[in-house]
């Protein structure tokens, strides 16, 4: 994958044919794709393939790229280099409601939903039914209520009350409805933005349940996430950023957890570091340890 992602004619000579025998093409392609902001390089040369059934884990620390990623891929920004390809045609997203068009559903950390509402209003903001005409044209409340029941139960979601605030739902619930409410309205793909950041063990665990449950229901779902554990439990393919660039990528049948964890926290420099700190601790106690060192900054 060449860094020079404005070279088009080079990007296009190392695309990927079409994948397996008889598969379909890719839902959404990136090939070398940029994103500058002024001198600053925010993406250089990305490139990434998302298929229906699979998950695509983009792992990468703070600054690494990951969130300007989203922005390209829910057509929050235009890429400045490279190209982006979506059911094999190249385009240009110029709007979140152009992705959404295309099948592309984005859902973020933070949610954007309205707490005091009830679950089912959550469920349909934006896209809600109606009955009736002209001064008697009113919202379908029986009707959203009973499908947003139905919808959550598809995705296994067994929840108390469709008419309690969500609010009152806990983030990994919030989360689910999230999930559950992209695949009723016919996305695609499903672009996860750090779903389990805020989570704790077990409402992490939930989460990426529905995640594979996503998957499971034929979507292609990109999954943002800085947690390489929570990403090998469901991934099927990993996409190493590291500021702005590419750092690896791999299926998941080529690389262990472990190779995954020391990849993603950049293995070579916390060798060196080791090896820095341990010369700093002296010639006379090359593994860092022993009684006499510990009893030093303890005595002055």
């Amino acid at each position: 994958m060449g860094p020079q992602a404005g070279g088009g004619e080079e990007v296009t000579s190392e695309r990927p044919a079409a994948g397996p025998a008889g598969a379909t093409a890719p839902l959404v392609e990136l090939d070398g794709v940029a994103k500058h902001y002024g001198n600053v390089k925010a993406l250089d040369g990305v490139s990434m393939t998302v298929r229906a059934g699979e998950i695509t884990c983009v792992l990468g620390d703070n600054g690494a790229g990951k969130s300007t990623l989203i922005k390209i891929i829910a057509g929050l920004h235009r890429h400045d280099a490279g190209t982006l390809r979506i059911a094999g045609e190249e385009t240009v997203l110029g709007s979140p409601r152009q992705a959404l068009d295309r099948g592309i559903a984005t859902v973020y950390q933070d949610l954007a939903v309205v707490p005091l509402m009830p679950v089912w209003r959550n469920f349909f903001l934006g896209s809600e039914p109606t009955r009736g005409r002209g001064p008697f044209r009113r919202l379908d409340v029986a009707a959203m209520r009973e499908t947003t029941h139905a919808a959550l139960l598809r995705m296994g979601i067994d929840l108390r009350d469709v008419d309690q605030p969500i609010g009152t739902l806990s983030g990994g619930e919030r989360q689910c409805v999230a999930i559950a409410r992209a695949v009723h309205f016919g996305a695609k793909v499903l672009v996860l933005d750090e779903p389990t950041a805020a989570l704790g063990v077990k409402q992490s665990g939930v989460v990426l349940k529905y995640v594979a449950a996503a998957r499971d229901a034929g979507l292609g779902v990109v999954l943002i996430t800085h947690n390489p554990h929570h990403a090998y439990l469901v991934g099927d393919h990993f996409v190493l950023l590291k500021r702005g660039v590419m750092a690896g990528s791999h299926a998941k049948e080529q690389i262990s957890l472990e190779e995954l964890t020391r990849q993603m926290a950049g293995g070579s420099e916390l060798e060196q570091l080791s090896h820095e700190l341990a010369r700093a601790q002296g010639p006379g106690l090359p593994d860092g340890r022993g009684d006499g060192h510990r009893e030093g900054p303890a005595a002055g």
